[in-house]
């Protein structure tokens, strides 16, 4: 059994037990659990139901594990003939969340 969902103009396919990495959002103080209604797509086994855009009254829910940084990255400017060269590192940070369960609705 997996879904499709979309957050933060990203889709992600998941699976019930599994963990992912989704966009950093403000949480209330003490949040444990996260909701996503916006599900693209479900199957199980031989069950499959596909939303146009979204299908109604399905959920995936989700325990939040914290805030996980992602990988480093050195992006670079550079001109030719001019000795100008820069590179900064940036280190985005994500959401990691366990999917516990997915609803059909």
């Amino acid at each position: 059994m997996y879904a499709i969902i979309e957050d933060g103009g990203k889709q992600y396919k998941v699976a019930q037990g599994e963990t992912v990495c989704v966009e950093v959002r403000d949480l209330s103080e003490g949040q444990s659990e996260i909701t996503f209604d916006s599900v693209i797509f479900y199957q199980d086994g031989e069950k499959t139901l596909i939303g146009q855009p979204r299908l109604a009254g399905a959920q995936v829910k989700a325990k939040i594990n914290g805030v996980a940084p992602g990988p480093k990255l050195y992006p670079m400017h550079f001109k030719r003939r001019k000795n100008s060269r820069s590179r900064t590192g940036h280190r985005q940070k994500y959401l990691e969340v366990e999917v516990t369960e997915i609803l059909a609705g």
